[in-house]
């Protein structure tokens, strides 16, 4: 691979956008970024080259890359030079991953996954050596994984989510979302096809929860099986085509709450936005994303976005839902930090076709930007990647997570050829791109899918899992669209182990940046005056270099001070976060 080119850094996007028209290539595609800088590129496995690679966890100083062959766990202490310490070969489909302390989860889904992790397949249509679920490993021995248990299902497990309960710490719990075809009785015994009309006991229009007993992994089951989407009708057609002119982005429609786990009586959309009479709604879930600080999750159920109540883990209740004509396959869900806003990416097309032309809407292949007033979603805005890309790049929004820049929503996202763009999404109404970066496509006569699957913030850094090129791990640089002291704080948030689609509430410790962080933002927003700025600035640096009494004397009083500025500042809310940071430094 070659060395990363100098990273452009800049407070506005470079015109003409430099993404467009980049050298295709596999080692020698042509890159571009801006605001941020590729910190190193570690190829795959020589036998996982040409596989795909999926979804990331991690652990301690340990990133796990899924692929359809299996995982790789590398060690990243060293982030400009990743060592692969574990690569363990378990051919099934698509072997999502998640961690939980010494616990590793990986989905499956194929019908030629094998109970022996073989190569060979299973091509009889009923075979006790298929695996569809999710499979247990312990991984208490990084290099040695040991494949502990697989919990099978009906559906088998497309993705799934590592889920905590509030209080129990005996047990984790993960919600499987499994799309595929239900699996004969003969294989799995209590599995049954159909609608709920014509069969109660059907696997479809349910997810399954498991249960992991963290002393007895071995005897994880499946306990519950929720079924959130009863009462739901189709989702509505798409808008205009792509590229059709004048095509404007109907606002999202939303439904009512619903009863103890999607129970019948849920309102539907109104009468030309959801499907004709008789037609059902989604029967499962893409995705799950988890916030247990918030007691909710957001499901990406395909057709439609589900909003869930989980304070009971094991008995998950959809509380609303929103539809909308723009958006076809409701891929992944992120929550802001205080709960308030949750944004749905649209992988429309599956992730493997072109949808970042020039000549597609704006809105389709997007993300959809909502707040959660009352329980319900309220629709705001979309955002999508800006960037025209060819018709050689499959391209379209996908896997992504928060970055902790303090007050602020600030989210890193895969849209595969595309690249990686990182976006500010504070004002749901007004989202803005803020970073990026972007190869050629691979090909530059053909579609061949690649570019980035997932790509997460951890401990300092942006993991990208590239389809075809490895591990990615990039760094966000200063600009004048995130400061140095923004940047500082974000790294003062560490992490023990991360999901992304278990999102864990973003929590600053005291620290002097955090404080400079929020001036800074004072300084964006003009919610100070230049005078005050600099005043303020000034006395948390005499504070920072005092130390005992006197420093808490000193931040004590720049506290006391600034209660007097938020009462006229036109950003008082901003002010009163710089003044907790202040007091909390003060004690």
């Amino acid at each position: 691979m070659p060395a990363a080119p100098p990273p452009i850094v800049s407070a506005t996007a470079p015109t003409p956008d430099p993404r467009v028209g980049l050298k295709a290539g596999y080692w020698d595609a042509a890159e571009v970024a801006w605001n941020l800088r590729r910190v190193s590129t570690t190829p795959p496995h020589e036998k996982n080259v040409g596989i795909w690679h999926s979804d990331l966890a991690f652990s301690g100083n340990y990133v796990v890359q899924g692929n359809f062959n299996g995982f790789q766990i590398f060690d990243m202490s060293n982030p400009a030079k990743p060592v692969i310490v574990s690569t363990y070969f378990c051919p099934a489909s698509q072997n999502d991953v998640s961690v939980y302390k010494n616990l590793l989860f990986m989905s499956s889904e194929s019908n030629t996954s094998r109970t022996d992790c073989g190569f060979q397949g299973v091509p009889e249509p009923v075979s006790k050596d298929r695996v569809r679920g999710v499979r247990l490993f312990d991984i208490s021995d990084v290099a040695k994984p040991k494949l502990i248990k697989s919990v099978e299902t009906c559906r088998g497990s497309h993705t799934h989510t590592v889920v905590e309960q509030p209080g129990d710490t005996d047990n984790v719990y993960i919600y499987v979302s499994g799309s595929s075809g239900v699996r004969p009785a003969e294989e799995l015994p209590g599995c049954s096809d159909g609608t709920m009309e014509a069969n109660p006991d059907t696997a479809r229009f349910r997810i399954e929860v498991i249960k992991v007993p963290l002393a007895a992994p071995q005897n994880a089951a499946i306990v519950t099986s929720p079924r959130i989407f009863t009462g739901l009708t189709a989702a509505p057609g798409r808008g205009a085509g792509p590229g059709a002119a004048g095509a404007q982005p109907p606002a999202a429609v939303a439904g009512g709450a619903a009863g103890a786990a999607g129970a019948a009586g849920a309102a539907t959309p109104p009468a030309g936005r959801a499907g004709g009479p008789g037609r059902s709604g989604p029967n499962q879930c893409h995705d799950i994303t988890v916030y247990p600080a918030a007691g909710l999750a957001g499901g990406a159920c395909n057709g439609l976005g589900l909003l869930l109540d989980i304070r009971e883990a094991t008995h998950p209740i959809r509380i609303d839902f929103a539809a909308d004509p723009n958006m076809s396959l409701w891929h992944s869900a992120t929550f802001s930090n205080d709960g308030t806003k949750i944004l749905f990416s649209d992988e429309w097309g599956g992730g493997t076709g072109a949808r970042c032309r020039d000549t597609d809407n704006k809105e389709f292949g997007a993300n959809a930007i909502f707040t959660i007033e009352k329980n319900k979603m309220v629709f705001k805005s979309y955002y999508k990647l800006p960037a025209p890309q060819t018709a050689q790049e499959n391209c379209v929004a996908h896997n992504g997570s928060m970055i902790p820049i303090p007050g602020r929503e600030v989210m890193v996202q895969a849209w595969y050829q595309g690249g990686i763009s990182v976006f500010d999404w504070t004002d749901p109404a007004k989202p803005f791109e803020i970073a990026y970066h972007d190869r050629g496509p691979l090909d530059a006569n053909r579609l061949v899918t690649g570019g980035s699957w997932s790509v997460y913030w951890y401990n300092g850094y942006m993991i990208s899992s590239e389809i075809v090129r490895g591990l990615d791990i990039f760094e966000l640089l200063p600009s004048g669209l995130i400061t140095q002291n923004e940047l500082d704080a974000a790294k003062t948030v560490k992490y023990t182990h991360l999901n992304a689609q278990g999102q864990p509430k973003m929590v600053w410790p005291p620290s002097f940046s955090l404080a400079r962080a929020f001036v800074d933002q004072l300084e964006r927003s003009k919610g100070l005056s230049a005078s005050r700025l600099s005043d303020v600035r000034a006395a948390l640096t005499s504070a920072e270099r005092a130390s005992g009494a006197n420093r808490r004397t000193a931040l004590t009083a720049l506290a006391s001070s600034l209660n007097a500025d938020a009462a006229g500042s036109s950003d008082a809310a901003k002010v009163r976060e710089l003044i907790g940071a202040v007091g909390a430094l003060a004690k």
